[in-house]
């Protein structure tokens, strides 16, 4: 048998109450106080380990794009036999 209308709202209603927000914790001061660290680190890198990895992955990419885009200028440049 479905559920009445009624019942329906109020276990969606209950779902997103502000009782279901307290299971995460407030960490903004914790992530404050690491990004405002004087450790003479970049900002992009003070987030740790994974973010020289995201760095280094980024500057790879871009790189490779860089050179990728002027080998194709290179090549679209000359004509080329038919």
């Amino acid at each position: 048998t479905p559920l009445p209308l009624a019942r329906v709202s109020q276990a969606l209603a209950r779902s997103f109450s502000s009782s279901s927000r307290h299971r995460f914790e407030n960490r903004v001061a914790e992530k404050q106080k690491l990004f405002q660290a004087d450790n003479d680190l970049p900002v992009h890198l003070k987030g740790g380990g994974m973010d020289g990895i995201l760095y280094r992955l980024t500057m790879a990419l871009t790189l490779g794009g860089t050179v990728y885009s002027l080998y194709s200028l290179g090549w679209a440049s000359f004509p080329h036999k038919k």
